[in-house]
């Protein structure tokens, strides 16, 4: 025979026929197989912030039940989660672990500002997806200095400024004290709260009280600000603290209009152990349905998620928040993925999330929808004013469009 010998053309025929059977690019591509594809994630699963583990867990069960249903495109996902204690140094630990010795693909849903704060630029260094952050810092909107980064819930500062437009409009004239955690996330919800009062902010607030995530308690704090007059409270807090600010305001008497923010508004881990009695009237903004209202009981969304937590995570509670936020933000990672085809590269994985358009998720309030551009890097900037009635929030007023800037 001429040519190729036989031997040598039956081993160049198996290694095309090999290499046929193996997805393109499949063997090169970090975190990613024939068949599986790594997502990274770190959680307080312990410390301060441990009322957000659930979040973690319900991803985790959220993925089980894609790999239930075949994966996507093929693929399962192997979800590698670690807990990191809301501790930065932790974060960066865990975070190089992931991906230097994992090896995944991309990083997901990573929580708090602090912790991704510490892991931004090694995130962008190393040229890993960094998606969905559970934070709502404004900086991870940034695609021209990190674009390897990006958030999810609308912004602290969009959020500050909501709240801002809401007490200029109704207490023209109020006495403002402000609780916030002394680190990014706080300082980036009173800087929205600062620029949306405007020049006015310099003789509305009267008082502002700063608090540690390691401090034990705010007590003092919060009979500083009743002692300076105020008949306003922003509560910027995380769900601990938030549980001992509304109670504290209630058992000494002081009845300001208290706008809490939104990462701590969860009826499950804030408003029932801080007392239903002392959380009425609080005032927040909302972009998802309230997982406890009863107006969502017969909303395909909710009883699809009621379904899914049942089956798949039934020790989660049903009237925690931060469950539906998990789904939520889960269903978004699981669309990525799927849009990126056959092309699960780490670039590719970027320009997918980068390209997400009036995307509908099921725990949405109706009119929300999520939009991502390789210019904007925050998928959802709409926001709706709710007040607790004493047992579910109740919304009210108009739409808060970020990029209308109303």
């Amino acid at each position: 025979m001429r040519g190729t010998p036989q031997p040598l053309a039956l081993v160049l025929a198996l290694g095309v026929a090999v290499l046929a059977a193996v997805p393109a690019g499949a063997q090169t591509v970090v975190g990613v197989t024939a068949t599986e594809i790594k997502i990274g994630n770190t959680n307080p699963y312990s410390g301060p912030a441990s009322a957000y583990g659930t979040i973690g867990k319900v991803i985790g069960a959220y993925f089980k039940k894609v790999n239930d249903e075949g994966g996507v495109n093929g693929r399962k996902i192997n979800y590698i989660t670690y807990d990191d204690g809301y501790s930065p140094p932790k974060t960066v630990e865990m975070v190089r672990k992931l991906v230097e010795q994992d090896q995944v693909a991309a990083l997901f849903q990573t929580l708090g500002t602090p912790p991704n704060s510490a892991i931004h630029k090694y995130m962008n260094q190393q040229k890993v997806p960094h998606l969905f952050v559970a934070t709502g810092a404004t900086k991870w909107n940034d695609p021209q200095n990190f674009p390897w980064t990006m958030g999810f819930q609308p912004n602290y500062q969009t959020e500050g400024r909501v709240y801002a437009a809401h007490v200029l409009k109704n207490h023209p004239n109020a006495k403002i004290g402000i609780l916030y955690q002394n680190d990014d996330y706080g300082k980036d919800y009173l800087k929205g709260f600062e620029d949306g009062l405007g020049e006015a902010h310099k003789k509305m607030i009267v008082l502002r009280q700063s608090y540690e995530v390691t401090d034990p308690t705010i007590d003092s704090q919060i009979v500083n600000l009743k002692n300076s007059s105020a008949n306003v409270f922003f509560n910027i807090t995380i769900p601990k603290f938030a549980v001992q600010a509304i109670k504290k305001t209630h058992d000494i008497g002081w009845k300001p209009v208290h706008y809490l923010n939104n990462v701590s508004s969860s009826l499950a881990t804030v408003l029932k152990p801080a007392g239903l009695e002392a959380s009425k009237d609080l005032i927040t903004a909302l972009y998802m349905k309230e997982v406890t209202d009863p107006q969502w009981r017969n909303d395909k969304g909710f009883t699809d998620w009621v379904a899914f937590m049942k089956k798949y995570y039934p020790e989660g509670a049903l009237d925690d928040q931060a469950n539906g936020y998990g789904y939520n933000v889960a269903i978004l990672m699981t669309h990525v993925l799927k849009q990126c085809g056959n092309d699960l590269s780490r670039e590719n994985i970027m320009r997918q999330a980068a390209n997400v358009k009036n995307l509908e998720l099921p725990l949405l309030l109706p009119g929300i929808k999520v939009n991502t551009s390789p210019t904007d890097f925050a998928p959802i900037e709409q926001e709706q004013l709710a007040k607790f009635n004493g047992e579910k929030w109740d919304l009210f007023g108009e739409l808060f469009d970020a990029f209308r800037k109303n």
